[in-house]
C-alpha cells in the first residue's frame, strides 16, 4: 500500500464517521398531517431557515458528502 492510498483511506475513514454523526445531528424534515393542514410554510421560521442549526448541518453534510465521494474515486483509480 503506498503512501497515497494510506492518506485516502484515512481521509475515507474520518469523513464517513464524520458524515455519520452529521446526519444523526439534523432533525426530521416531515412535519407530518397537521404541518401540511395548517400551512406552516407561512411562519417567520420558515423565510430564515439559511440561519438555523439544520440548515448549517445540511451544508456539512452536502461538502462532506463531496469530500468523502471524491475521495473514493480517486481511491478506486489508484
Amino acid at each position: 500500500m503506498s503512501i497515497a492510498q494510506l492518506v485516502l483511506t484515512i481521509i475515507v475513514v474520518i469523513t464517513s464517521l464524520f458524515l455519520i454523526c452529521v446526519v444523526l445531528l439534523q432533525s426530521g424534515k416531515s412535519t407530518g398531517v397537521a404541518g401540511a393542514l395548517s400551512g406552516s410554510s407561512d411562519t417567520f421560521l420558515s423565510n430564515h431557515k439559511k440561519n438555523t442549526w439544520d440548515a448549517r448541518l445540511a451544508r456539512i453534510t452536502k461538502w462532506i458528502s463531496f469530500v468523502f465521494m471524491a475521495a473514493v474515486l480517486v481511491l478506486n483509480l489508484i
